[in-house]
């Protein structure tokens, strides 16, 4: 073991607590080399290990906490839906503890009331206060409304997987074989000759195609429960195909005629396909279970079930209706592949679960699956895989890892000319990176595109510390090895020297960095979560670098810089400075003599430049996020409310055949309406378009440029397009799934709807507003049969008894199940179609009058009339939405125009107001919170300066990197598309930390060289070029780190670093190079003021 003398301290604070803790970390790991090393093996292992298990996403978790009740109520008109069902729950949740809002959206048969809770607030307390509140509104919900269910606990990353269903139509038979001809893989089922030698039998297959009732069927009984089987899924959402339904279709004429009344038929068929229980029997020492066995699911067996006797012969079911199996209606949603008919399944994940690897479990459960299933039935997932876009983002932001750290080791060995010093300094990067993951893990946090990203900005300056104790100690080195050997001292108190002299300054740059992204963690909302781990990766790493610095650094140069003996005599030509060093120092000293010689002009170009900086950067325009290039296009495709789903899905398929006609969108898939408790509720006149595409040889602006084209040919539509993340979070911000949503609240929704319009026509003229919708919220045709009372009291027909003629002869009702195995159907009664096919057929259709038999139109009006499509609430107020993106424009510069035009323009009637939302909201609310925080940190940043200098001036002089700084970034963002996002103004914070370790540099080494008697002018001159070659290394290996990034913006998972990265390469070329010359001329110009 070698001991490491204490020496006495050159700095100001001599006996501070500080210092000597440092000084015995270094001192203990030169005297512990062997232990040091082996700690850093074992925690690269425990690093690596940990790294290859941490789930892997595309974001953290950017849900706000939100609880979704969704109440089916079949057959209810919205009105009634809102103010039966939707008001209720919305009165009883909207005073919860921490609920922030509540929205709601109230359609025909069904209600969803989206309970949002504060940021911070435990999911699973949410969802136990909002099921204790609609515990208390249960009883006074309608009796035939569904039970309120709480949707399943996910997040708007939550949608991993589309599943689709097809059938193939083409059949192929070659060699005695039934061949599929599908895209797909080809299945083979062997066909055997029969009899008569003419026709063949098949085995394992049929002859007969899947119908859509069939994949239904499979895709509810068989694929469903399979999936949800499968740990980590918290919902699996069906739509399209026929839902398969047991039906009693009751003929009106037949019923008249055996004089058969609905209530008699009603207490015949309530539950009359389930077995009944007839208790125990014990006979010869055994238990026998007795059982009614009433149930089956043969329609001839319950067409034969008697319903009363006429005539003294028994009245069948089949006498007075037909029995049958077929499609339940009414229908809400459809679905398509390809323009195909075919049955989408939705995956949604639960929390704090894999993407991908759920992604394989679900992947290994299909391939189980298609063994199983019919041979015409091609499953296919590749409509909408979350994983592709995982994987893409990881490995591009690897990639930028990977290319960063190359250019850190060029800009090392070219500086160094040394590969021991090279490789001492970049052993920090991996060190660094598994102490951060380590980290992550710790606070249960995912590796993904921003926590990556944090290590991607960081990369260049991890190495930073260890550079200036590496060129401290191989300088200090070679100052000892140049001495006569009588006066050389031995190598560990050279290197223990070295590393105290930078002590400080290290740890001060590492603290001012930090200091600098602080105000990220000050970010609140969706921004705030998805920012966090990058600026935890980045601080972590940035501190182990920094422990790196002090410990294992000083070890590795004992190693490898020492191994010649201090006693051996030096060549001419050993340890001088590399070449580039000294070329560098030569051309630098001789610029910096001619600049400080005019000083004046070049003060004054450089504060001209500053003014000119600052004019861009007020004219930049304001965005929230960047767009993300996710590799799959959503677009919504709205018609007139009122319009069949047969008719929409005319439109949706129209739409698909657009799409598939540019080159880039190789498959899309569409749903039209609604799944049954599905919280992405379509109205019938909606559809949903998912289309993944491939840039080639166009961009990505092009394209969405030629889709919108493309689709605005459709007559009578509205179009919106994004993309899956995008879309959600625009509706998790704003509830609409765009950019921007001006909310127009009131009373009346034709009045709201009028007001709607006219705010489109004000705003539709401005530059770079795009997909401008107005809620379809005009009225849809209604039917409504109102009785007559007078005429229903003559005849003595009850309320209840009309309500249940409309209720059941119209819409259908359960009236018990059908069991096929572990399959369950529904048994609905209702009368057949043909008898209620018009209107006219409704007024004409026989019911029952007290003893008489009457048409519906002799005791009620049966009249047409219109009434809401679907009505919106927030905050228990309605609401209806125009709604906007944004194309080849700041998000700011829009609204700020349509902001003011609306002022201007639209007059608003009494008890009627407008609210804004949307990403822009957010962007305004983080600037400010940035600004505030910002101004704090840099007092800190300041403090610090202050703690290491002891002088108010030269800590001002080291702040003047602020500014110079700022130049560079907003010339950056000015010519790479002119837009300060969020993380761009994260990026010129982070930069001001960043940038000031350069001035730290120079002032201490002046400080060094005035206190050795050395002139002001002497220390300038000697000390910049003393730090110069630390100065360049630390900033070209920051800078050319970050350009992968910066240059990759598009690229799928450096949408968000990117900005960040942009602003900090700009800030760093300008800061750097101003650095080298600002600072010298204002250290002189207060030393000369000092004298004075």
């Amino acid at each position: 073991m070698f001991f490491i003398p204490d020496g006495n301290s050159e700095f100001i604070i001599q006996n501070s607590k500080l210092f000597v803790v440092l000084n015995k970390i270094i001192r203990f790991s030169l005297n512990n080399r062997l232990l040091v090393l082996v700690l850093s093996v074992l925690l690269m292992v425990a690093g690596v290990y940990t790294a290859t298990t941490m789930d892997v996403d595309v974001f953290p978790d950017l849900n706000a906490p939100t609880v979704t009740v969704m109440t089916e109520a079949k057959g209810m008109a919205p009105e009634e839906v809102e103010r039966l069902v939707t008001f209720p729950i919305e009165t009883a949740v909207n005073g919860a503890t921490d609920v922030r809002r509540v929205r709601s959206s109230s359609t025909t048969g069904f209600s969803i009331v989206w309970v949002e809770f504060d940021w911070g607030t435990d999911i699973y307390r949410a969802r136990q206060i909002v099921s204790e509140k609609i515990a208390t509104v249960m009883d006074a919900l309608p009796q035939h409304v569904g039970t309120p269910t709480l949707g399943p606990q996910s997040s708007i990353l939550g949608e991993v997987l589309f599943v689709g269903l097809t059938v193939d139509d083409e059949l192929k038979i070659e060699n005695g074989k039934l061949k599929i001809n599908s895209t797909g893989t080809h299945e083979e089922h062997e066909r055997l000759p029969d009899d008569n030698n003419s026709q063949f039998s098949i085995v394992n297959s049929q002859l007969e195609k899947t119908s859509l009732q069939d994949l239904r069927t499979l895709a509810d009984w068989t694929i469903r429960p399979r999936l949800l089987a499968t740990g980590g899924v918290a919902q699996v959402a069906v739509l399209g195909g026929e839902v398969k339904e047991y039906q009693i279709l009751l003929s009106p004429e037949k019923m008249m005629h055996y004089d058969v009344s609905l209530g008699e038929v009603m207490e015949v068929v309530s539950g009359m396909n389930q077995n009944a229980t007839g208790g125990t029997l014990y006979e010869y020492g055994n238990e026998y279970i007795i059982r009614g066995m009433l149930s089956t699911n043969d329609v001839d067996e319950i067409g034969r079930t008697v319903v009363k006797r006429v005539g003294g012969a028994p009245l069948l079911l089949n006498h007075i209706a037909e029995v049958k199996i077929g499609d339940q209606r009414p229908k809400f949603g459809m679905a398509s592949l390809r323009t195909e008919p075919a049955v989408i399944l939705t995956v949604t994940k639960q929390p704090n679960t894999s993407t991908l690897e759920l992604t394989k479990k679900l992947d290994a459960t299909l391939e189980d699956l298609k063994r199983e299933l019919p041979a015409d039935v091609k499953v296919t997932t590749d409509v909408y895989r979350q994983e592709r876009f995982i994987n893409s983002s990881i490995d591009n932001v690897k990639s930028a890892l990977i290319e960063g750290a190359i250019f850190v080791v060029i800009v090392l060995f070219i500086f160094l000319m040394n590969v021991r010093t090279t490789l001492i300094s970049l052993v920090t990067i991996p060190l660094a990176f598994v102490a951060a993951i380590l980290t992550l893990n710790a606070f249960g946090l995912t590796i993904n595109t921003m926590s990556l990203g944090g290590l991607a900005i960081a990369i260049g300056s991890l190495v930073d510390d260890a550079i200036v104790d590496v060129e401290n100690v191989y300088k200090r080195l070679r100052e000892n090895r140049a001495l006569p050997i009588d006066q050389r001292c031995p190598v560990l108190t050279v290197i223990y020297d070295a590393s105290r002299e930078v002590r400080m300054p290290i740890l001060n740059s590492t603290l001012i960095i930090i200091a600098s992204f602080v105000p990220l963690f000050f970010l609140t909302g969706m921004e705030g979560r998805m920012l966090a781990p990058l600026g935890i990766a980045f601080i972590v790493a940035l501190c182990a670098s920094t422990l790196v610095a002090l410990t294992l650094t000083p070890v590795l140069c004992s190693y490898l810089l020492g191994r010649k003996s201090e006693n051996s005599e030096i060549s001419e030509n050993s340890d001088k400075e590399p070449p580039v060093t000294r070329w560098l120092k030569k051309g630098y000293t001789r610029l910096l003599s001619w600049i400080l010689r005019h000083r004046w002009p070049v003060l004054g170009s450089t504060a001209a430049l500053l003014v000119v900086a600052l004019v861009a950067f007020f004219g930049l325009g304001r965005s929230f996020l960047p767009p993300f290039n996710e590799g799959s296009f959503t677009i919504n495709v709205a018609t007139l409310p009122g319009i069949s789903l047969e008719e929409s899905d005319k439109i949706g398929r129209r739409a698909e055949e657009l799409l598939l006609t540019i080159p880039e969108i190789q498959t899309v898939g569409r749903k039209t309406g609604r799944a049954e408790l599905d919280e992405h509720a379509l109205g019938v006149n909606v559809s949903e378009i998912e289309a993944p595409f491939e840039l080639a040889d166009r961009s990505k602006d092009e394209l969405i440029a030629e889709v919108r084209e493309k689709l605005g040919t459709l007559p009578g539509v509205n179009v919106e397009v994004g993309a899956p993340i995008s879309h959600r979070i625009d509706a998790m911000l704003s509830g609409t799934r765009a950019s921007i949503a001006v909310k127009i609240f009131g009373t009346d929704l034709n009045e709201m709807y009028r007001i709607g319009n006219r705010v489109k026509a004000a705003v539709e003229g401005v530059e770079g507003i795009a997909d401008l919708n107005v809620e379809q919220q005009v009225e849809r045709p209604q039917l409504k049969i109102v009785p007559k009372r007078d005429v229903m009291a003559k005849y003595g027909v009850t309320m209840p008894e009309f309500a249940d003629m409309v209720s059941v002869l119209l819409a259908g009702e359960p009236v018990s199940q059908v069991y096929e195995g572990r399959r369950v159907f529904d048994l609905t009664l209702k009368v057949g179609d043909d008898s209620r096919t018009t209107a006219e057929d409704i007024r004409r259709l026989i019911v029952d009058a007290g003893d008489a038999k009457v048409p519906l139109g002799q005791i009620a009006d049966v009249v047409s009339s219109v009434g809401p499509n679907t009505i919106n609430r927030e905050n228990v107020e309605r609401k209806v939405v125009v709604s906007a993106n944004v194309a080849g424009r700041d998000l700011r510069g829009v609204v700020t125009d349509m902001r003011r035009i609306i002022e201007e323009q639209i007059e608003l009637p009494e008890d009627y107001h407008i609210q804004y939302g949307g990403q822009f909201e957010n962007e305004e609310n983080a600037s400010r919170t940035i600004l505030i925080a910002s101004l704090f940190a840099i007092m800190v940043i300041f403090m610090l300066l202050y703690n290491q200098f002891r002088s108010l001036v030269q800590s001002a002089v080291i702040l003047v990197n602020l500014p110079l700084a700022l130049i560079g970034g907003v010339l950056m963002l000015w010519f790479t598309g002119g837009e300060l996002s969020i993380p761009a103004l994260i990026g010129f914070i982070s930069l001001f930390g960043i940038a000031t370790r350069n001035g730290m540099l120079l002032i201490e080494r002046y400080n060094d060289l005035c206190a050795e008697g050395y002139s002001v002018v002497e220390s300038v001159l000697r000390g910049s070029a003393d730090r110069l070659n630390p100065i360049l290394m630390t900033a070209l290996t920051t800078a050319l780190a970050l350009i992968p990034l910066a240059i990759g913006g598009d690229l799928p998972g450096n949408e968000i670093q990117s900005p960040m990265a942009k602003v900090i390469l700009g800030g760093l070329a300008t800061s750097t190079l101003l650095n080298g010359f600002i600072v010298p001329i204002m250290y002189m110009l207060v030393a000369k003021k000092e004298t004075k």
